[in-house]
């Protein structure tokens, strides 16, 4: 036996040297990042049960308030390869067919009695379930539905069975919810709430709209956040340029596909090899040859260590600070009104996007977390303290998993406090006043004018 002498670690269980390595330093190099055990979490294919810590806490604390974003379960892609079959996918919902889940036959006689429900704007004309034999680019396949439906079965069995959080008596006012103008992110928040709410009355149902992504509503004004955005994408493209092993293979697939380089890349081949991949079916093929699993592995590789990058370049952090502040100040208001005792909007739902999640989990500080995956969802959980009525704390969770102590507010307290949770006043404080500091700023305008330095 070889014993092999290891860093001291922190009662966080990290080591001090770097927050980026959860390994000890081990004689061997640490095994290289697999593409494709990563391409299979972002599938989030439905099979096992998932295990969860949302609503852990103790005996004498109470829940006051959910608020969770979630990002859209499994899509048809967004893009096409060109002189290409695009996969063979139907999006009937289908109740037979695998994966399926015991409600989702419920679930769609209950969508087609929908039309009482209030709907902001353009939603109202949304399908509310997807129905096209050959889906459409884009649409919510029934893989995203049965995803959604699981996540909504496991929010109710915590937070309605187990902590009571909304009567059987609900109201409207006690839900608040929002979407983007795309039919799967309405598809998956409908999805969501049938298992969460079922059999709902659709007259309590108000569902705003979001034109943006990044849900900035009236604060979408930053010239700042443009800036880093752009710079963002200019370091993306340069890690770009200088992978050869990537430029080969764009190379190889465009000669197969018959089409210039610049043309094949441009269609953005990854989002469509993802959902060949995460449906199990054939990559395409021509009279040219076929693109295989070593043209998607090189692809999703440098995809990884882009994100990798990303991490550590902190243009992105800077972009994600100004994108979010406008969610997280909503976030922050209500959780505020909550711990003031208002009762109204405890329970809140924002189905969104991977644009969505990604910079929000960057700007709380979570760098472990992956990249979001088909129906992720990041909570919001609010608590009394039972003793002291007056105090208030969260707990942040992605996919199941507690990540309140891995932000960058709440990293300290951790090792000062014995309460397994973060007082509401440090995120009150992060979104109030400490998200500005890095731009040498007091507010979200004057972050958002302020020339970089």
């Amino acid at each position: 036996v070889h014993l092999i002498p290891v860093n001291p670690v922190r009662e966080d269980g990290l080591n001090p040297k770097s927050r980026k390595r959860i390994m000890p330093d081990l004689l061997t190099e640490p095994p290289a990042i697999d593409p494709l055990y990563e391409a299979h979490v972002y599938c989030n294919i439905p099979s096992i049960a998932e295990r969860s810590m949302e609503g852990h806490a103790p005996h004498y604390f109470k829940l006051v308030s959910v608020q969770v974003l979630i990002r859209h379960g499994d899509r048809y892609p967004l893009y096409a390869i060109p002189k290409t079959k695009r996969p063979d996918i139907d999006c009937m919902l289908v109740p037979s067919r695998k994966p399926s889940h015991p409600q989702l036959e419920a679930f769609i006689k209950h969508m087609s009695k929908g039309s009482a429900a209030q709907m902001d704007g353009s939603l109202s004309s949304l399908p509310h379930f997807p129905s096209h034999s050959m889906c459409e680019m884009g649409e919510l396949t029934q893989t995203g539905v049965v995803q959604h439906l699981r996540n909504g079965q496991l929010l109710r069995e915590i937070y309605i069975n187990k902590h009571k959080l909304l009567p059987s008596d609900w109201t409207a006012k006690q839900l608040y919810l929002e979407t983007t103008g795309k039919s799967r992110t309405l598809q998956s928040a409908l999805a969501l709430l049938y298992t969460f709410l079922p059999d709902f009355d659709w007259k309590k149902i108000n569902m705003r709209h979001q034109w943006s992504t990044i849900f900035c509503s009236g604060s979408c004004d930053c010239p700042m956040r443009n800036h880093y955005l752009e710079e963002e994408q200019r370091r993306q493209y340069s890690l770009r340029v200088k992978n050869n092993n990537l430029e080969k293979i764009y190379v190889d697939m465009a000669k197969i596909v018959g089409i210039p380089t610049r043309q094949l890349r441009a269609s953005n081949p990854i989002d469509s090899l993802l959902c060949y991949f995460c449906h199990n079916v054939s990559f395409p093929c021509t009279k040219a040859g076929c693109i295989g699993m070593e043209h998607f592995k090189v692809i999703k590789r440098h995809q990884l260590e882009d994100e990798r990058e990303r991490q550590e370049k902190k243009l992105y952090f800077l972009y994600a600070l100004l994108a979010t502040h406008p969610l997280l100040n909503q976030t922050v208001n209500r959780l505020q009104r909550i711990a003031e005792g208002k009762k109204e909007e405890v329970f809140v739902l924002y189905s969104a996007h991977d644009v969505t999640l990604s910079p929000v989990l960057s700007a709380l500080g979570i760098t472990e977390a992956r990249f979001p995956r088909f129906a992720a969802r990041l909570v919001f959980e609010l608590w009394q303290d039972g003793k002291r009525p007056k105090e208030h704390f969260i707990r942040i969770l992605y996919n199941g998993a507690d990540v309140t102590f891995q932000t960058s507010f709440c990293k300290d307290h951790y090792k000062r406090s014995s309460k397994p949770m973060c007082p509401l006043e440090k995120l009150v404080n992060f979104v109030k006043r400490d998200m500005f500091l890095i731009f040498n700023s007091t507010s979200y305008y004057d972050a958002c004018h302020r020339r970089a330095l």
